[in-house]
């Protein structure tokens, strides 16, 4: 049974899911980048499968083993003491069992899971097997006695599956799945005009995760969309990047 202090992190983290005054959960992945966060006044964090995979040298979409994500994981959690969520990309071909008890061995308390099944060649789950997933995540989280946030995430938009033409109604036809799952929140990741945010937030049931951009988006426009949660995949990390690339070249030789 996992301690009092997680649990309390988790009830902390899906209270903090309000639609219209979203969660600002910066995207981190390490414990100096979660630090720089939390000290910024960030009250959660979500650990991004694609910066940390970048840190280590390699690849999104499970190109690292769920070990080295925990291990990422526990240097976070042991630098800063508030909620974090994990992206658990597709699962990394692992039992809902496993994934929940390596989160919660690691102090995580949420997690992202996919749809695009990456270890069978980017299949795309169907919207049943997704929702399948995610009840049995939430059952595992159950027989934890912790209430692990469940963010189900679909990539309907970002790899655009199907016609663009009815991609929001199946969007929200596949995220309604999990919601009746257990899912917590609801992840059509993705860059959508407001209009579009604004009729997911409105169609589907439980609050929306916005993918927002550090440098170009307005946290009041998003939260007027309706957004519940507002997370930055690898874009913080790729800012820094980019404003480290401008740093160092001053320092280039000629």
């Amino acid at each position: 049974m996992v301690s009092i202090s997680l649990a309390t992190h988790a009830d902390t983290l899906l209270e903090l899911h309000q639609p219209g005054n979203p969660v600002v959960l910066p995207t981190v992945w390490d414990a100096w980048s979660a630090k720089l966060a939390v000290d910024a006044g960030f009250a959660a964090l979500t650990v991004g499968s694609h910066p940390v995979a970048d840190s280590i040298g390699k690849q999104d979409g499970e190109g690292m083993e769920f070990s080295d994500l925990l291990t990422r994981v526990r240097q976070i959690t042991d630098a800063v003491d508030v909620p974090v969520s994990v992206d658990i990309e597709s699962g990394y071909g692992l039992p809902a069992e496993d994934l929940v008890a390596g989160l919660l061995d690691s102090r995580a308390v949420g997690l992202n899971i996919e749809d695009t099944v990456h270890r069978e060649g980017g299949r795309f789950r169907s919207a049943e097997e997704h929702a399948e997933l995610v009840a049995r995540l939430r059952a595992a989280a159950d027989r934890q006695g912790v209430h692990v946030v469940v963010n189900a995430r679909t990539d309907l938009f970002k790899n655009q599956v199907g016609d663009e033409s009815d991609r929001v109604e199946r969007a929200v036809a596949r995220m309604t799945l999990a919601a009746e799952a257990g899912a917590d929140c609801l992840y059509p990741v993705g860059f959508h005009p407001l209009d579009v945010l604004a009729r997911l937030a409105d169609e589907l049931p439980l609050p929306v995760n916005a993918l927002g951009r550090p440098g170009e988006d307005d946290l009041s426009e998003i939260a007027a969309a309706g957004a519940g949660r507002v997370s930055f995949g690898p874009l913080w990390q790729m800012e820094l990047g980019k404003v480290s690339n401008e740093l160092l070249a001053r320092w280039r030789r000629s």
